[in-house]
């Protein structure tokens, strides 16, 4: 009897601490600048619906700029110290704006994904603009976002050294990986978001990774015909507004985007993503249950 009045005392207890930590989470803000390029827009695409189901009211702020390097980004900051009518490169602020702009609980770093594997390019950029946001948030945690590499039939890949790419998708992961890791440790052992890990697991899984469609004629296309690209992570190919065949084997995709966002949800809102609901409609069920598998692992 007192075994089972123990057992019950000790059920009402874990119940009440896990409604104490909803009630917590329930309302909370989360203040998050992006200091990035296309790829940081892609992993954060579906993190408001991620955390809008954790019940996390999200501010994204975001220093984000197309192909932009954490040269071209610092490259900014010195413009705008020059003469501040200029280096407002975003959406009419500078770096040093947004910093000040309020109080954020998370600032992201990332090198531009075609200078991922090459550590070269990382320094002395990535430590000036660490230095600057601990200038102006203090209190701010710093993540170093780790980007993918391209789709396996990619052409060009990212760079690993002067003059010298990668030769496939896992030379560029290999490489990136190493660099940003490189980076992390650097800065202090900054945490890392493992993008690229997740999308290298996916891309190389025997049963789920993307295989290129070798019966497509590619070199003659004809509108509106496409290669099969089943569980591509990446945009692929697609028709342009001029009915010329496209290829984008860098830039994710809708479930390309979905797994980077379940990695961030992991690691910034400190979520299981496995218990999310939220899915895009372009999704498969299945494969969603993989990416979330996935990004849990990572």
């Amino acid at each position: 009897m007192k075994i089972l009045i123990k057992t019950k005392l000790v059920i009402v207890l874990v119940l009440t601490m896990c409604l104490q930590l909803n009630a917590q989470q329930a309302g909370k803000t989360l203040k998050v600048l992006l200091i990035g390029n296309s790829f940081s827009q892609n992993a954060s695409r579906y993190l408001p619906q991620m955390a809008e189901e954790a019940h996390v009211k999200l501010v994204l702020g975001r220093a984000e700029m197309g192909g932009c390097s954490l040269k071209r980004h610092w490259d900014s900051v010195l413009v705008n110290d020059i003469d501040t009518n200029r280096g407002k490169a975003y959406k009419g602020q500078s770096l040093r704006q947004l910093l000040q702009s309020q109080k954020w609980d998370i600032v992201t770093m990332q090198q531009y994904s075609l200078l991922s594997g090459d550590e070269g390019t990382y320094q002395p950029y990535a430590t000036k603009i660490y230095d600057l946001v601990k200038k102006y948030q203090p209190d701010a945690k710093v993540f170093v976002h780790q980007t993918w590499a391209y789709r396996a039939d990619a052409v060009n890949w990212g760079m690993i050294a002067s003059e010298k790419r990668a030769e496939n998708n896992r030379e560029m992961w290999e490489k990136s990986r190493a660099a940003y890791h490189l980076m992390a440790k650097n800065l202090g052992n900054l945490p890392i978001i493992p993008s690229g890990d997740a999308f290298y697991q996916v891309a190389t899984d025997s049963k789920w990774g993307f295989k290129k469609d070798t019966a497509f004629d590619y070199a003659n296309p004809v509108y509106p015909a496409l290669p099969s690209q089943q569980n591509s992570i990446n945009v692929g190919y697609s028709w342009g507004k001029d009915k010329k065949l496209q290829f984008d084997p860098n830039h994710a995709n809708e479930a390309g985007c979905y797994l980077a966002g379940l990695v961030w949800y992991k690691h910034l809102l400190k979520g299981d993503p496995t218990k999310l609901k939220f899915k895009p409609a372009a999704v498969s069920d299945e494969f969603a249950a993989f990416l979330k598998a996935t990004a849990s692992k990572n």
